[in-house]
């Protein structure tokens, strides 16, 4: 049950028997003894299995693997140059370790991997990841004042709904209304920045599996 709530979508037998190290036989045999005992699962043989929507599973104990894995994540969030999500991925790790059966703030605080502070230097551009990152929560057009590989300024108006973290450089993932297409733009590139507080006319699921499509990009698990 632990390793299926890993996943959004039905997984198959076959997956989780690679995951877990044992045969689909097991597999099988142990969804029918959980069925038994109650467990909400949903799905079927061939298909695939999920847990349902709003089941919670009280926390499990952290490998050291997957405690590294956690920590380093926050401390490369918290170097990305947005405040507000620096102090989400450390009140994120807090309740993470005050909600395990053993307190884990120490062995988070003596994890020894670490994200050198001089990796991404902060410029400028780090004011608009907030909106941008906001706009794409709430489905939003934004307008932007853009300029470039070259200097050429432009206003854009876009539907935003991905943004990507490189090393010391964010990319937004938009439908750009001048071009009628899917565009990329760099936020250091973006001299300003405004939500128009109006819904964009599509879903961002739509647009970013339309877009994963037209880049033979795999969707994420």
């Amino acid at each position: 049950m632990d390793a299926m709530r890993g996943y959004r979508r039905p997984v198959t037998a076959a997956k989780l028997a690679d995951q877990l190290g044992v045969s689909e036989r097991t597999i099988y045999r142990d969804i029918q003894t959980l069925a038994g005992l109650g467990a909400p699962l949903e799905g079927e043989a061939g298909v695939g299995y999920m847990l349902k929507t709003g089941f919670f599973l009280p926390p499990l104990m952290f490998g050291a693997d997957e405690l590294e894995a956690l920590v380093l994540g926050a401390r490369w969030v918290r170097r990305q140059g947005d405040d507000a999500l620096a102090a989400a991925a450390s009140n994120a790790l807090a309740k993470i370790a005050a909600a395990t059966p053993k307190d884990l703030r120490d062995d988070m605080a003596e994890t020894s991997l670490w994200v050198p502070i001089g990796l991404d230097q902060q410029d400028a551009s780090d004011i608009h990841v907030r909106p941008v990152r906001e706009a794409i929560r709430y489905q939003h057009r934004l307008r932007m004042s853009y300029r470039d590989e070259h200097g050429a300024p432009s206003d854009r108006v876009v539907w935003p709904f991905a943004l990507a973290y490189f090393e010391g450089k964010r990319l937004l993932a938009a439908w750009c209304e001048m071009r009628m297409a899917f565009r990329h733009f760099r936020i250091d590139r973006i001299a300003a920045v405004e939500s128009l507080q109006q819904r964009y006319p599509a879903r961002r699921h739509d647009l970013l599996k339309t877009w994963r499509q037209e880049h033979n990009l795999r969707e994420d698990s």
